[in-house]
C-alpha cells in the first residue's frame, strides 16, 4: 500500500503506464552506460599494460634499438637507478665502424694474402666465417660430422670479428661502453706486404688507422686505453725498430697512438699491452653437447705411444733443440711417434693425421719453433694429450686468461738447456710418471678444452665459456683497472 501511494503521488493520471515508460528509459540508459564502462575499462587496461611494459624495461636499466652491423638488438643503459638488474652493465662493448680498407677490403682480394709457398689458397680459409672448409666424416666417426673445419691459424682476426658481431652486450652508445673494439685485420693486412715490399707499404695502413682513431671522441676520453683489437700474428711482427727493408714486420705497435691500445695476440711480447689468446684449432662447436661428447670420447681413448712430436728440424736456427728432440724420439724404441713436417709427404697440415697422432699419445712435445709458441699446443690439448714444454714462454707466461697458473696440473716442463747438454732425457723424464699421475693430468687437459675453442658464431654455447668469452671477460677487467688509474 505504501508503494502504491507513493507511485500515485508522483504519477496521478496513469501511474502504471508512466512507471513502465520510466523503467524502459532507465533500462536503455543503463545499457548505454554499461557499454561505455566496458569500453572505458578496455582502453584503461591497454594503457596500464603499455605503462607497465615501459616501467619494466626501464627497471631493467636498458632499452633496445637496432644493432649497428648485425641487425640484431643491442642495448644501452636506461636512466633509472635500478640498473643493477641490467646483465650487461659493465660489459657493454662499442665497435668502431672502421672504413672498409682496414678489414673487409683486406680479405676481398684473398689472393693478395696467399703466399706462393702456401699449400692452400687463403680464399678457402675464409669460408665459414673464417673457419675454412668443413671437415666431414673423418675416419667414419659421427663425432667428426659437426663442428670440425680445416682452420688456418692466421684467420683469428676474422673469426674473432665474426664472434664480436654476435656479442650479447654490443652498444651503439659509446658513452656507456666499458670497452671499445677496433676490428682492424692487422695481421692479414701486414701479410700482404711482408714480402717484396718496402717498409712504407707495411706501415701505411697502421699509420692511417691511428690517425683515424685519434680523431674520434671515443679515443679522447681515455687516450685509447679502453680500446683493443685482435691479431692473428705474434706481437714481435708489429715491433720493427728500424726502417731497413731487410728487417721483419711493421712498426704499428711502436706508433705513439697505438701503444695505449691492448692487442690480443696469439703470442705476446715484452709489452704489457700485449695479451696472448689461444691459436684457433680445428674444432668450432655449435652446442654444449658437441663439446661434452668430444670430451667423453677422449677419456676412453687408447694411447699406445708415450709421447709424440710433429715438426721439423731447425738446422739454421741458433740454439734450436728440435734436432735433439727428433733424435731422442726416433731412439725411443717405438715409445715415440714422429711426424716429419719437412718430408716430401708432409701431412702436418692435415687435420685427420695430426689429431689421430695426438689422440694416440699420452704426451705431446711442444718445443719452440720460429717463435716461442705453437698452434700445435692447442691441437694437442684438443686431443687430450698432455703438452710437454721446453721454455716457459711457450705457454706459462703467455695464456694467463686461458690456462691454469699451476702449470704442473696440466703439463710437463723439461729445461731446454738441460736437454741440450744431456742432463736429462725426454723418455727418462716421462716414464717416471705413474699411471694415476698421467690420468690425473690428462683429465685436467680435457677440462681445458672448452676454454681454448672458438665456438661457431652462428649458434651459442649456453653454459660454456669458450676462448672468445674468456678473452672478453679478461679485457673488460683489464680496461676497468687501466681506466680507474686515470
Amino acid at each position: 500500500m505504501k508503494l502504491h501511494a507513493l507511485i500515485t503521488q508522483f504519477f496521478p493520471e496513469n501511474p502504471t503506464r508512466n512507471l513502465k515508460w520510466k523503467h524502459q528509459s532507465r533500462s536503455k540508459n543503463c545499457s548505454n552506460q554499461l557499454w561505455f564502462v566496458l569500453l572505458f575499462s578496455i582502453v584503461m587496461f591497454f594503457i596500464l599494460l603499455c605503462f607497465n611494459q615501459l616501467l619494466f624495461e626501464n627497471s631493467k636499466g636498458f632499452v633496445s634499438f637496432p644493432g649497428k652491423s648485425t641487425g640484431s638488438a643491442t642495448y644501452f643503459p636506461g636512466k633509472l637507478k635500478s640498473s643493477s638488474k641490467d646483465s650487461c652493465l659493465g660489459r657493454y662493448v662499442y665497435v668502431h665502424d672502421l672504413p672498409k680498407r682496414f678489414n673487409e677490403d683486406v680479405i676481398k682480394d684473398c689472393q693478395l694474402i696467399t703466399r706462393p709457398t702456401d699449400r692452400f689458397s687463403m680464399c678457402k680459409s675464409l669460408e665459414n666465417s673464417g673457419f675454412g672448409p668443413r671437415i666431414r666424416g673423418l675416419n667414419g666417426s659421427e663425432l667428426w660430422k659437426n663442428g670440425w673445419f680445416s682452420t688456418n691459424q692466421f684467420m683469428l682476426e676474422v673469426i674473432f670479428h665474426n664472434r664480436m658481431k654476435k656479442y650479447e652486450c654490443l652498444t651503439n652508445d659509446s658513452t656507456v661502453a666499458s670497452a671499445v673494439f677496433v676490428p682492424y685485420y692487422a695481421g692479414l693486412d701486414l701479410r700482404r706486404y711482408l714480402w717484396r715490399f718496402g717498409v712504407s707499404m707495411r706501415d701505411s695502413s697502421g699509420i692511417d688507422l691511428v690517425d683515424w682513431l685519434t680523431r674520434k671522441p671515443e679515443w679522447k676520453r681515455n687516450l685509447g686505453k679502453d680500446h683493443f683489437f685482435i691479431s692473428g700474428r705474434i706481437a714481435r711482427d708489429f715491433r720493427r725498430k728500424s726502417n731497413r727493408k731487410s728487417e721483419w714486420g711493421s712498426n704499428f705497435r711502436l706508433l705513439p697512438g697505438s701503444e695505449n691500445m691492448t692487442m690480443l695476440t696469439i703470442e705476446s711480447g715484452s709489452s704489457k699491452n700485449d695479451i696472448a689468446v689461444p691459436y684457433p684449432t680445428y674444432f668450432h662447436p655449435s652446442s654444449n653437447f658437441q663439446v661434452h661428447q668430444w670430451q667423453e670420447f677422449l677419456r676412453k681413448q687408447n694411447r699406445p705411444y708415450l709421447f709424440s712430436f710433429a715438426g721439423a728440424r731447425r738446422s739454421k736456427q741458433k740454439g734450436s733443440i728440435r734436432a735433439e728432440i727428433i733424435n731422442q724420439c726416433q731412439a725411443s724404441n717405438k715409445l715415440c711417434n714422429f711426424l716429419d713436417c719437412a718430408s716430401s709427404i708432409n701431412k702436418c697440415d692435415d687435420p685427420a693425421t695430426l689429431m689421430n697422432m695426438f689422440r694416440s699419445s699420452v704426451f705431446c712435445l711442444q718445443p719452440p719453433g720460429d717463435s716461442l709458441t705453437r698452434r700445435s699446443t692447442f691441437d694437442s690439448i684438443l686431443s687430450g694429450c698432455i703438452p710437454v714444454f721446453f721454455h716457459p714462454g711457450s705457454a706459462y707466461t703467455q695464456y694467463v686468461w686461458h690456462l691454469p697458473k699451476d702449470h704442473n696440473k696440466y703439463s710437463v716442463f723439461i729445461s731446454g738447456k738441460d736437454l741440450r747438454v744431456g742432463k736429462i732425457g725426454i723418455k727418462q723424464k716421462l716414464v717416471q710418471f705413474s699411471k694415476e699421475e698421467k690420468q690425473t693430468m690428462r683429465e685436467e687437459v680435457i677440462k681445458l678444452i672448452p676454454g681454448i675453442l672458438y665456438g661457431d658464431p652462428r649458434s651459442r654455447l649456453d653454459t660454456i665459456d669458450d676462448a672468445f668469452d674468456l678473452a672478453i671477460k679478461g679485457i673488460l677487467k683489464r680496461i676497468e683497472i687501466l681506466t680507474k688509474r686515470n
